[in-house]
C-alpha cells in the first residue's frame, strides 16, 4: 500500500466534524433544558415553578426520559426502512427545535395548571424529536468509516462521546445561571437555539455524508420480518422440524438440524438471516443495562434534589449549587475519555475487551451509590454538608459511565449486521428508556405517603446499590461466554 493510501486510510473522513459539532449543539439543548427540569417543577408558583413534590418531579423527569429514549425505535424504523438516516436526522430534529419552542412559551400562562400542559406538551415534541434522532446519528457517524477503517472506531466514538459531554458541560453551567437572572422562559429558550444550530450545522455537511439507503431501496428484511417467520415456521411444525425445503438444506454431516433461525431459509437470503442472527447475542448483552441507567439518570433529578439539601459554595466567582454540580459529570468524562482511550485500554489488551469494561463500570456505579448513600445519611442526621461532597460519587459513577456508554455504543456499531446498526442503536437506547421506567416503577412501588421525598433517601439509594451490585454480577458471567462476530473486539482492539 503506497503511503498516500495508508495516510487515507488513517485518516478520519472529514465530514466528521459536521456530525461531531452537531452533536455538541443537540446536546448542549438537550442538557441545557434537562439542567434546570427538576428545579422547575420543585419550585414555588410564586418563583415561577411547579411546586411539584420530590416524588412528583422524581416520576415525570425520568418519565420523559424514557419516552426520550423509547422513540429510538421509531427513529431506527424510520431510517433503516423508509428515508434513511440522513433524512431521518435532519426532518426529525426539526420537531425537536418546535419542543423547545414550546417549553419556553410556558411563562405565558397564568397559572402552574398552564404551564404544566405547556411542559407536557414541549416535552412530548423534544422526546420525539431526540429520540427519533437518537439512533440514526451515533450509526450514521460509523458510515463514514469504511471497512479498512474499523480500527479507528474505538477514538472516534471517544471523541463522539467527548464532543457530548463538551456541550453538556456549558449548558449545566450556563443555563442554570440563565435562569437565575433571567428567568425560566429564556432558560428553556436558549436550548431551542442551540438546536436550530445543531441542525443547520448538519445541513452544511450534506454534500460530504456517505449515505447508506434504506432496506426499502435495498430491498434486504428487517429483524423482527425474518424473526416472525421463523418463529411463525416452528410453530407450524410444533417447534420441531423445519419446513423441508429448509430442512434439506440444513441437515449436516452428523445429521443434525440448523438452529432456531433456518426456519426462515428458503423465504430469506443467507444475508438477511445472517443480519438478523446478529441481533439477538446483543440483546442478551442488553438485558443487562437498564440498571446502569437507573442509577446514571438520577444525576438529573434525585441528585439535584439531594443538592439542595446541601451547601452551595463559590469557585472562581461562580455561585456552584445543586444545579451547576450536575456539570461535574461531563467535565470528567472529558478528562477520562481521552486517559482511558488513549492510556489505559492499549496497555491491558484483552482485558479491555468492550464487555469486560462494561462489567467493571457495573461495579463502579454500584459503588457510587453507596457513596451517595453516605452522604444523605449525613444529611438526614442534620449535617450541613457542602454540595463539592457530591464530586466524589461523581468520579466514580462518570468513569462507570465511560466504561458502559461509550463501550456501549461501540459494542452495538461494531457487533451489529450493516442492515442492522440503526436497529441495534435503537436497542441500546431503548435500554436507558427501560433504565429510567424502573426509576418511576420503585418511585411508584415504594411510595410514602407520609413522605413525598422518600426517592431522596438513604434507604433508597441502598436499594439501588444492592440491585446493580447483583446485576453486575450477572453481566460478568455473560461477558465471559459472549462470542464476538468482530474478532478483534475481543482482543481489545
Amino acid at each position: 500500500m503506497s503511503s498516500s493510501a495508508t495516510s487515507a486510510v488513517e485518516r478520519w473522513p472529514r465530514q466528521i466534524k459536521y456530525i461531531v459539532g452537531n452533536e455538541a449543539c443537540e446536546r448542549f439543548s438537550y442538557y441545557g433544558m434537562r439542567s434546570v427540569l427538576a428545579g422547575y417543577l420543585t419550585g414555588a408558583a410564586l418563583k415561577g415553578g411547579l411546586g411539584q413534590s420530590d416524588d412528583s418531579a422524581t416520576e415525570i423527569i425520568h418519565f420523559f426520559v424514557f419516552a426520550n429514549y423509547f422513540m429510538p425505535l421509531l427513529g431506527a424504523w424510520l431510517a433503516d426502512k423508509i428515508i434513511g438516516r440522513y433524512h431521518t436526522i435532519f426532518w426529525v430534529s426539526l420537531f425537536y427545535c418546535a419542543g423547545h419552542g414550546v417549553l419556553s412559551c410556558s411563562g405565558l400562562a397564568s397559572d402552574a395548571h398552564g404551564r404544566l400542559l405547556f411542559l407536557y406538551a414541549g416535552l412530548a415534541l423534544i422526546a420525539f424529536g431526540s429520540g427519533g434522532i437518537k439512533p440514526s446519528v451515533s450509526a450514521f457517524m460509523g458510515d463514514q468509516f469504511r471497512p479498512e477503517q474499523s480500527h479507528l472506531l474505538q477514538k472516534a466514538y471517544g471523541a463522539f462521546y467527548w464532543a457530548i459531554n463538551l456541550g453538556s458541560f456549558f449548558s449545566f453551567l450556563v443555563i442554570p445561571w440563565i435562569k437565575d437572572w433571567h428567568g425560566y422562559s429564556l432558560a428553556f429558550g436558549v436550548p431551542g437555539i442551540f438546536m436550530a444550530v445543531a441542525t443547520f450545522v448538519f445541513w452544511l455537511g450534506r454534500k460530504n455524508y456517505v449515505r447508506v439507503p434504506p432496506s426499502r431501496e435495498t430491498r434486504s428484511a428487517g429483524f423482527f420480518k425474518v424473526l416472525w417467520c421463523a418463529l411463525v415456521n416452528r410453530r407450524k411444525t410444533g417447534g420441531g422440524a423445519l419446513p423441508r425445503a429448509a430442512a434439506d438444506q440444513q441437515v449436516g454431516p452428523t445429521g443434525r438440524r440448523g438452529s432456531f433461525w433456518d426456519a426462515a431459509r428458503g423465504q430469506f437470503s443467507e444475508k438477511e438471516i445472517d443480519a438478523a442472527k446478529s441481533v439477538a447475542p446483543i440483546l442478551m448483552v442488553f438485558a443487562l443495562i437498564p440498571i446502569f441507567f437507573s442509577l446514571f439518570d438520577q444525576t438529573n433529578s434525585t441528585w439535584v434534589l439531594q443538592g439542595e439539601r446541601m451547601v452551595p459554595t463559590r469557585i472562581l466567582g461562580l455561585d456552584i449549587g445543586a444545579e451547576q454540580m450536575q456539570s461535574m459529570n461531563p467535565l470528567i468524562v472529558m478528562i477520562l475519555v481521552p486517559l482511558f482511550t488513549l492510556g489505559i485500554y492499549p496497555r491491558i489488551g484483552r482485558l479491555a475487551s468492550p464487555l469486560r469494561r462494561m462489567s467493571y463500570g457495573m461495579f463502579l456505579a454500584a459503588g457510587s451509590y453507596l457513596v451517595v448513600a453516605a452522604l444523605q445519611r449525613q444529611i438526614e442526621a442534620g449535617a450541613q454538608l457542602s454540595v463539592l461532597w457530591q464530586t466524589v460519587p461523581y468520579v466514580i459513577l462518570t468513569a462507570a459511565e465511560v466504561l458502559v456508554s461509550t463501550t456501549g455504543l461501540e459494542f452495538a456499531f461494531r457487533e451489529a449486521a450493516p442492515e442492522m446498526k440503526s436497529l441495534v442503536m435503537s436497542f441500546w437506547l431503548l435500554t436507558i428508556a427501560f433504565g429510567d421506567l424502573l426509576v418511576v416503577a420503585v418511585t411508584k412501588i415504594f411510595a410514602d405517603a407520609q413522605n413525598q421525598a422518600a426517592s431522596v433517601s438513604t434507604d433508597r439509594f441502598l436499594l439501588y446499590a444492592g440491585m446493580t451490585f447483583g446485576v453486575a454480577i450477572l453481566f460478568s458471567i455473560v461477558a465471559t461466554f459472549y462470542k464476538y462476530r468482530d474478532a478483534s473486539a475481543a482482543q481489545g482492539k
